[in-house]
């Protein structure tokens, strides 16, 4: 699969927009690739870096002028409309799996009601050993501000502001990735 052609499409070059979101993809393909080395994942090299690479495809349809997304749909909507995106561009759904349940550390049904999020009711839960890897190298990586790989103690804490659940949601992941 030629993930660049599908960025390409929805992400014209010469935009900042395109710049965050090459740069923010890249880092966390990077990361998940260094951490599938490490931990000796079996996982396919060009499915991580796939997957990583088009986790956010969807950012650009929603509502985040801080990072140049001039969309109408709520931020929290991406991994959704970017995997309605990839399926539709004929994507492996393994990959579009990624993008629709990667944000935060997951997000279950208990979230959405209890948090009133903007989402259909559902899960939306890394299950996959790929999803839950490309879940968490995304959370050390920001769009917004220098960039710069987050140090664990500031995931910890942009994940605890969600809520205890998310928190402990993402110590799991930690225990499996660190």
């Amino acid at each position: 699969m030629d993930y660049q052609k599908i960025i390409d499409k929805y992400y014209p070059a010469g935009t900042p927009l395109r710049d965050i979101y090459i740069r923010h993809c890249r880092s966390v393909a990077d990361l998940a690739l260094e951490i599938a080395d490490r931990k000796s994942l079996l996982l396919d090299k060009a499915d991580i870096e796939a997957a990583a690479m088009l986790h956010d495809i969807g950012i650009f349809l929603t509502d985040a002028p801080g990072i140049h997304c001039h969309g109408t749909e709520p931020y929290i909507c991406h991994g959704l409309l970017g995997a309605a995106l990839l399926r539709a561009e004929g994507v492996d759904e393994a990959i579009a799996a990624v993008a629709r349940r990667h944000t935060g550390a997951g997000i279950n049904a208990e979230d959405i009601a209890e948090l009133s999020l903007p989402l259909p009711p559902g899960d939306y839960m890394p299950e996959t050993l790929l999803e839950r890897l490309v879940c968490y190298a995304d959370k050390f990586y920001s769009k917004s501000g220098d960039m710069q790989r987050k140090p664990l103690e500031k995931v910890r804490a942009s994940m605890a502001r969600h809520s205890s659940a998310t928190l402990e949601r993402f110590e799991n992941l930690h225990r499996e990735f660190s």
